[in-house]
């Protein structure tokens, strides 16, 4: 009766920590035998009967563990021990690691790629300050805030505008048990405009209903729902929320496989769950719908280029030579192609403020080029936005390369304390001294291209081509006023666009009259308000 209750008890043991845990019954992965090492140490344990001996009156081994139990555990520890340190390690597999990443393409002007945009387009809203927004929706209605919490907030493309999304989650075990139907909604904060904040609670007139949750339990589980639906041999990893363009909540969660031994984490795959439903479809990265963003982890990405740079010239390279790094981490971004890219800077070991290039890595397919050309990292373009209003003691967000002009150029808001912004910052990638800052967005971009000016297009000199000069007659001007700077809007004949300047820029804006005969100079770009870099009233010098 005692050996049945120990087996049973045993059983109990496994199956809750199988339950729990949910090992990837898989070569490569050492979860399952790590777990099967440990209950046959348990079993061990629970085996041996323990007595008093009589005559020394202390504890003793009453029954001895079977020997094929040792063997067991020899034949574990040799698979979890040995055979990844044989397999695995970068000092034997470097040249391995190192080409994880696959074909590393060379493009000739990071400008070709980033694609160039309307300055309305910008993005001027970071993850915290997401969040922040998001909770002050959420604070809003006390009984729905009380029951949840926001979730991580994913960035991505909703009908071709730039949002902030995140699920409303379960906020503990016993919400949970009192909402087991799901939590009411998501939140989508936009990318481009920090008053856009919605509270999504239904689709269609329908209420949605969160069931399936990376933190749920039991099987609302995302994991435990995928783990006994057949998906427990394949590595499972990064559980990312993401909506299609009608609105309907997925989780996006990326396969992958290991492919040098037990490392190499290299994605496969996608897994789309309704979290609605709990419904399953499993894609492979060709097949995957073009509304998810990213199929590569990020943390993948992040290691396979550090190991792309650390071992150039392999595992023994203890003179750092041509050995690269990553910069300030990975930012989701996107190209003239309307594709999502993983974009980071590279510099040399040991050097901070200078980048040797730049990397941009397709979110789906890992499609990587390297754009070798000198500029800032981010850290060095943060520390110069901020060093423009160091008075203001303002923090700069993480920066997002743009296309200004034909300028590759680092934009990012400069925020208070409280998390938030004050401010718009943008710095030539190139050139971390050029820099341009405002109250707004038009302001910074108007203070840039000054000072780009200035500094006789140094930093580019292609970008003189897109700039163009006409004479023309005013057929409309009007002056506005913002934060305490007049700008001055106008329409000249012949010309589709409205164009704006500043007193800064000619001190004859102000008393143009309609009628005037003018000669502006502008940069070429898509915005239908656009900044002019010279202005001369013609009528003003003949007189």
């Amino acid at each position: 009766m005692k050996k049945v209750f120990v087996f049973l008890f045993f059983l109990l043991v496994g199956f809750l920590l199988f339950y729990t845990q949910l090992p990837v019954i898989s070569y490569g992965f050492l979860g399952l035998p790590i777990l099967l090492l440990f209950l046959t140490f348990f079993y061990i344990v629970l085996s041996s009967g323990l007595a008093v001996s009589p005559k020394t009156k202390q504890l003793i081994v009453a029954t001895r563990p079977k020997k094929f139990l040792f063997i067991i555990i020899l034949v574990l520890l040799a698979y979890v021990i040995g055979f990844p340190i044989a397999t695995s390690l970068p000092v034997f597999r470097s040249d391995s690691y190192q080409k994880l990443i696959g074909k590393v393409n060379n493009g000739s002007k990071i400008s070709n790629h980033i694609a160039p945009i309307a300055i309305d387009k910008i993005r001027v809203v970071d993850e915290d300050l997401a969040h922040l927004l998001g909770e002050k929706i959420l604070g809003s209605q006390p009984a729905l805030g009380s029951q949840v919490e926001l979730g991580e907030f994913c960035i991505q493309k909703v009908k071709n505008e730039l949002y902030w999304v995140a699920p409303l989650l379960h906020s503990g075990f016993f919400k949970w048990m009192n909402n087991q139907e799901g939590t009411a909604g998501y939140v989508m904060v936009s990318a481009t405009n920090e008053r856009d904040v919605r509270l999504v609670q239904t689709i269609n007139e329908k209420p949605i209903r969160i069931k399936y949750q990376p933190a749920a339990y039991f099987q609302s589980n995302i994991a435990r729902h995928l783990y006994f639906n057949g998906f427990n041999t394949v590595g499972l990893a990064d559980y990312t929320f993401e909506i299609n363009d009608e609105g309907i909540p997925f989780w996006v969660v990326t396969q992958y496989e290991k492919r040098i031994g037990f490392g190499g984490n290299e994605a496969v795959g996608a897994i789309l769950i309704n979290a609605q439903t709990g419904e399953i479809k499993e894609h492979s990265i060709a097949s995957t719908p073009k509304w998810v963003d990213r199929i590569q982890p990020i943390s993948f990405i992040e290691e396979q280029l550090n190991d792309w740079g650390e071992y150039v010239n392999g595992y023994w390279n203890f003179s750092n030579a041509n050995k690269l790094q990553i910069t300030e981490g990975l930012t989701l971004v996107y190209g003239n192609d309307n594709k999502s890219y993983w974009y980071t800077g590279l510099t040399s070991v040991g050097k901070d403020e200078s980048a040797v290039g730049f990397v941009l890595v397709d979110t789906r397919t890992k499609e990587t080029t390297f754009y070798k050309q000198g500029g800032a990292t981010e850290y060095a373009a943060q520390s110069s936005a901020q060093g423009k209003v160091q008075e203001k003691g303002y923090q700069a967000s993480l920066p997002i390369p743009y296309n200004i002009n034909n300028i590759p150029t680092y934009v990012m808001t400069l925020k208070d304390k409280g998390g938030l912004v004050k401010m718009f910052a943008m710095v030539a990638i190139s050139d971390y001294t050029i820099v341009g800052v405002g109250n707004t967005m038009r302001e910074a971009l108007t203070s840039f291209k000054n000072v780009y000016n200035m500094a006789d297009n140094k930093i580019n000199p292609g970008a003189v081509a897109n700039k163009k000069t006409i004479t023309s007659v005013v057929t409309r001007i009007q002056n506005d006023v913002k934060n305490g700077n007049s700008f001055y809007y106008f329409k000249v004949k012949d010309y589709p666009n409205i164009f704006v300047g500043s007193s800064q820029i000619s001190s004859q804006l102000p008393i143009t009259l309609i009628g005037d005969t003018v000669t502006i100079s502008f940069d070429i770009d898509t915005e239908e308000v656009i900044d002019v870099s010279t202005f001369e009233n013609i009528n003003l010098k003949n007189k």
